[in-house]
C-alpha cells in the first residue's frame, strides 16, 4: 500500500505529492522539522514536539500554517490512513516559495509557509536490538552553525558524521566543540559516573530534546542524581556508563567511544532502567 502524505492542506498519494522547486526549504534549508514517534497507533510526547515546533518557528520569524489542534488532527488522520501501528511521523514547515530564488525572506502576508507530513512504518520500534548490545560511537569536531537549539533541516554535517561513523565501523558520532561534547548527530548525549547522570546543559549549543526532557524528569522522579553540565571525551571514556536519547531511539546505551570500552563494555543498569521507565511512562500518556 502506498503512503498517504499531507501537503499544504491536502492528503495525497506519495507519488502525487509536489512542492515548488523554488521552495526555500529546498533551496536554502530554510525550514524546521519535528519527528514524533507512534507506538500502538498513539503519539508519543506530542505536546512537547508541538511546543518545540512553535519555538523553532518563532526563533526564525517563520509563520505557522496550522494550529496545534489542526496539527493533532493531521497526525491522527495520517496514522489512520496509513494504518500506522509503530513508526514515525515527520513534519516539516518551510518559509514557502515566492516564485524565484532570493536571499531575502518573502513577505509572510503574501507567501504562505509550506507544510509537509509523512509517516514511516517501523514495526517493533521499541524492540531495537541495540538496546541489548549498545552503540559504538566516534568523536568528531562540531562545526555546525551556532543555533543548534533550533530544529532546522540543516542536516548535512550530521549526515556526514553518521557516514564517518559507518566508515569507522561504528554506529554514530558524538560532536565536540571547545573540548566538550555537545551532542550526538541526531540525539542528546549522556554519561554516568558514580551513579550520577551527566548531560550538557541547555543553551544554543544543543537541541532541546523532547525525549531528553522527559528522561531527565523520570530520572529525578526515580531519585537518580542529574548534573546538567559539559563533559569531555576523556571523562566519557572513564565513565561507568554512557547513553543517548532521541524521539526515535528513546534511550540507547553507548558501550564504546573511539575504540575504548565504557565501563565493562556492555549496557549499564542506569541506561537499561531509564529505557524501561521512559517506554512505560510514555505509553501511559500517549494520545
Amino acid at each position: 500500500m502506498n503512503r498517504t502524505v499531507y501537503v499544504n492542506g491536502e492528503y495525497l498519494p506519495e507519488e502525487a505529492a509536489k512542492i515548488s522547486v523554488f521552495d526555500r526549504g529546498f533551496l536554502m534549508a530554510d525550514a524546521v522539522y519535528e519527528v514524533t514517534s507512534v507506538l500502538d497507533g498513539r503519539l508519543i510526547d506530542f505536546a512537547g514536539h508541538v511546543a518545540r515546533l512553535e519555538r523553532s518557528l518563532g526563533e526564525l520569524d517563520m509563520a505557522n500554517p496550522v494550529t496545534a489542534e489542526e496539527l493533532l488532527a493531521i497526525h491522527r488522520e495520517l496514522v489512520t490512513r496509513n494504518a500506522l501501528t509503530d513508526g514515525l511521523i515527520y513534519l516539516q514547515v518551510s518559509r514557502g516559495s515566492s516564485g524565484d530564488r532570493d536571499f531575502i525572506f518573502p513577505d509572510p502576508a503574501r507567501v504562505p509557509s509550506t507544510i509537509v507530513l509523512f509517516t514511516q512504518s517501523k514495526p517493533g520500534l521499541c524492540d531495537n536490538p541495540q538496546a541489548a548490545t549498545g552503540l559504538k560511537v566516534i568523536s568528531i569536531p562540531d562545526i555546525r552553525w551556532g543555533r543548534r537549539d533550533i530544529k532546522t533541516v540543516q542536516l548535512l554535517y550530521p549526515s556526514m558524521g553518521k557516514m564517518m561513523a559507518q566508515k569507522a565501523g561504528c554506529d554514530d558520532a558524538w560532536l565536540v566543540a571547545d573540548g566538550f561534547v555537545t551532542e550526538g548527530t541526531s540525539n542528546n548525549a549522556y554519561i554516568v559516573r558514580n551513579g550520577t547522570i551527566v548531560t550538557r546543559d541547555l543553551s544554543h549549543d544543543i537541541l532541546h530534546g523532547i525525549t531528553r526532557s522527559a528522561v531527565l524528569r523520570f530520572a529525578r522522579e526515580a531519585q537518580m542524581t542529574v548534573e546538567e553540565r559539559p563533559f569531555t571525551i576523556a571523562e566519557a571514556r572513564g565513565a561507568d556508563e554512557a547513553f543517548i536519547t532521541s524521539a526515535s531511539a528513546f534511550v540507547l546505551p553507548v558501550v564504546d567511544i573511539d575504540g575504548a570500552a565504557i565501563g565493562p563494555g556492555v549496557p549499564g543498569p542506569v541506561a537499561r532502567r531509564l529505557r524501561e521507565i521512559y517506554l512505560e511512562e510514555s505509553r501511559k500518556t500517549a494520545i
